[in-house]
């Protein structure tokens, strides 16, 4: 439970990081925003397409009556349709990081270097980089794929089938698409496809509360746009915890900055300069000249000494009285 809450909020913390940061939101935003002209653009040319294709593909239907031919050509066209609608919303992230991979790996190194003060390179050049991004995302696809398959088959079984089956569906989509988002920063210390997933197995539940709040989210392609950057960036934070990296140097660094910024203030507003503590209010209870230490106080108790006679000491005698009988 602890994992699960974890991975959402890591979630939370790249989309905050991302906001206090709005260059690299920006920044991130290009390769999200030309992708989903490109799927636009896919999708409205199916649309028109695809009774042509339809067409094409059942010419034994030709001969069919009415309504028969249309309504057969008619469901089918509407299946084609969102079949590709389907395979624009699973393969989205994909297609985005494929497309935005510069863009995304320096904004990984920048939430690196904001926690670690170093970001780790792969040191491959970026051909090398993308074919490795994309035939990881070929294989995640293909899992999907099977995954998708059998879930759709078992979601014929009554009650389960309407119930458990789309939720397991959601934790599936959600595992894989945290490891997408996560090879981002991954793959740049050379962590290879089998050993990102054995990561993630071993915090199942951390990947599934970064990715489920996600799949959810990233079914409207929009909305998906501009959370990516934040998920990369969550991401990020994601993979540090799963090497076992400092996760908490960038909230001591900002709370240490604050900080600052109040003492600063606090300084300022007391007239001492910036950086150095202000000075404390006078004692009026101080003595105003120094205190020298006190004399020692007469035991009443103690007797004094006996004076001792001085035997160098001639008195002279004393003058004759003649009255005196």
């Amino acid at each position: 439970m602890r994992d699960l809450a974890g991975g959402f909020g890591h979630l939370l913390a790249g989309q905050k990081w991302v906001f206090r940061h709005g260059r690299w939101l920006g920044f991130g935003l290009l390769p999200g925003l030309v992708t989903l002209v490109l799927y636009a653009g896919a999708l409205v040319g199916l649309g028109y397409g695809a009774d042509d294709l339809t067409a094409w593909a059942t010419p034994f239907a030709d001969d069919w009556g009415s309504p028969w031919l249309g309504l057969f050509r008619g469901f089918l066209t509407g299946l084609v349709f969102a079949l590709g609608l389907f395979l624009a919303v699973i393969t989205f992230t994909a297609v985005t990081l494929l497309v935005g991979q510069p863009f995304y790996e320096s904004l990984s190194e920048e939430v690196d270097r904001s926690i670690g003060g170093d970001a780790p390179e792969s040191g491959l050049p970026l051909a090398r980089e993308l074919w490795i991004s994309a035939r990881d995302s070929v294989k995640v696809l293909l899992r999907v794929a099977l995954f998708g398959i059998l879930l759709f088959a078992l979601g014929f079984i009554p009650v389960i089938g309407q119930t458990v089956i789309p939720v397991i569906g959601f934790c599936v989509s959600g595992f894989f698409l945290a490891e997408e988002l996560t090879a981002v920063a991954l793959q740049r210390r050379r962590v290879e496809f089998k050993e990102r997933l054995a990561l993630l197995r071993g915090r199942r539940a951390m990947a599934l509360g970064f990715g489920v709040p996600l799949v959810l989210l990233f079914l409207v392609p929009v909305v998906a746009v501009f959370l990516m950057p934040g998920a990369v960036a969550g991401a990020t934070l994601m993979a540090r915890e799963l090497r076992g990296e400092d996760t908490d140097r960038a909230e001591g660094a900002e709370g240490a900055e604050g900080a600052g910024s109040a003492a600063d203030a606090g300084g300022a507003a007391g007239g001492a300069p910036a950086g150095q503590p202000a000075p404390q209010a006078p004692n009026p209870y101080a003595q105003p000249y120094p205190q020298h230490p006190a004399a020692p106080q007469a035991n009443p108790y103690e007797q004094a000494p006996a004076p001792q006679a001085n035997p160098y000491r001639h008195d002279p005698p004393a003058p004759h009285n003649p009255y005196r009988r």
